[in-house]
């Protein structure tokens, strides 16, 4: 990776350190040593390293400590869409917004539905990237929805869960077979959950805004009815099921009665939909046009309590760069997606101070929670763990300015929003690749 200027030694002293994997919270030191976490100590049991012990002291009094942050959910839109964002320019986002690893999905040019693309995948981010990239490969071939892809391929290739995000898979039958194919591998399958002949044409949220603006809009029932039904065939198959970003209070109710019955199933929100509803689409923003669309008052109350309650286990940012190209057109014509790596903390935090969650919760939600879902080994400080560590400045106030993101593109509907909290300091494997604001070239 392209990464620099990297103490090989360095103790973190002086923060409070938040790890809901080992139910740790309180001050402790952090001594890392050749990319591990060599060992976490009470803060003043040990003291700070000579200078010729070749450890960098370094001091994060005030701050939080936690596991390197993870988004499972990331459009990095290469191969084939660079002009959009790159393995590199998503990356550098990430460790910008305090992530250590992210998880891409398959909707690139190729489609990521062979080892071929995977691999490129992951060779661009070994040679290029900031962060840790764990590729998601697709469901079917093509993302057309018509037969599987090549699930064991892809799985030893290196992806780390299947998905057609962006399109759901409407033939029951097929997701069935996908299920069961992926319980073989060991791979969990997210699901884009849209009834495409219930939302059809839709632009926005069916509701009173799509009457006051005439935009087409897509009923709540869209995503719910493709969620019931995706839980149905986990429960037949006995196979894990991860629903992406959850915006309905009838998906919210379906995946919390599934879990009280035992069902494999987790689920995630992204910051815009427990942020934001479809009043913001008034203005026609192109930048609020998201598929699943801002939804209502209700569905977003709905969401909170769902985070607020286990039944959204993840926060992710659904990260979907498009250029102006793709944005500065007309409502009807613009593609949808919003960018969320560089602001997805900061909103993420409102959660806590509007007393939705604890800030352990939120941690967990950004943490060790999608590791386990994923499986990754990563997501906690344990001694001898990867030292993939984030940390957050809770009192720092920042203006959100597209102009100054990492990212290629500024479709954000954040724009000029004051925002609490931030990742000061993002470390991937030992190595510090972000430093109070700026990547460490």
């Amino acid at each position: 990776m392209l990464i620099r200027k990297a103490a090989l030694k360095f103790r973190l002293y002086g923060g409070k350190v938040i790890d809901p994997h080992n139910q740790l919270e309180g001050n402790f030191d952090i001594l890392v040593e050749n990319g591990k976490i060599a060992r976490v100590t009470p803060t003043g049991s040990t003291p700070k390293a000579p200078p010729e012990s070749g450890v960098e002291n370094i001091d994060v009094s005030g701050k939080i400590v936690v596991p390197g942050l993870i988004d499972m959910h990331v459009h990095l839109r290469e191969p084939g869409f660079e002009y959009k964002e790159t393995i590199q320019t998503g990356s550098r986002a990430a460790a910008a917004g305090g992530f250590s690893s992210i998880c891409c999905m398959p909707n690139t040019n190729p489609v990521n539905d062979s080892s071929s693309v995977t691999e490129y995948i992951l060779n661009k981010a070994e040679t290029g990237g900031w962060v840790n990239v764990f590729p998601i490969g697709a469901i079917s071939k093509g993302l057309r929805g018509e037969s599987l892809a090549e699930i064991g391929e892809l799985k030893e290739a290196g992806v780390v869960a299947i998905s057609d995000d962006g399109n759901p898979v409407m033939n029951s039958n097929l997701m069935r077979r996908a299920l069961e194919y992926a319980k073989v591998f060991d791979l969990p399958v997210i699901p884009h959950c849209e009834d495409k002949d219930l939302s059809g044409e839709g632009l926005i949220n069916e509701g009173f805004i799509s009457t006051i603006t005439g935009l087409p809009g897509i009923p709540a029932a869209a995503e719910a009815v493709m969620v019931a039904r995706d839980i149905a065939l986990a429960e037949l198959t006995g196979w894990r099921l991860h629903i992406a970003h959850v915006s309905t209070a009838g998906a919210v109710r379906f995946i919390r009665e599934a879990k009280a019955r035992g069902v494999a199933v987790t689920a995630e929100a992204t910051p815009h939909h427990f942020s934001l509803t479809e009043e913001a689409v008034k203005d026609y923003d192109t930048n609020t046009k998201v598929n699943p669309p801002l939804r209502s008052g209700k569905d977003l109350d709905a969401v909170k309590e769902g985070l607020n309650d286990g039944t959204i286990d993840v926060i992710a940012s659904d990260h979907a760069p498009q250029s102006s190209v793709e944005k500065e057109l007309e409502f009807e014509s613009a593609e949808n997606g919003i960018i969320g790596l560089e602001t997805e903390l900061s909103l993420s935090l409102k959660l806590v101070a509007d007393g939705i969650l604890s800030l352990s919760d939120v941690i967990a939600k950004l943490t060790i929670n999608p590791a386990r879902i994923l499986r990754l080994p990563k997501g906690t400080l344990s001694e001898g763990a990867d030292a993939d560590i984030s940390v957050i400045d809770l009192e720092q106030s920042w203006l959100v300015d597209p102009s100054k993101f990492n990212s290629k593109s500024r479709n954000t509907p954040f724009n000029h929003w004051e925002l609490k909290g931030r990742a000061v300091m993002t470390i991937v494997g030992g190595k510090i690749v972000m430093r109070d604001g700026v990547i460490q070239e």
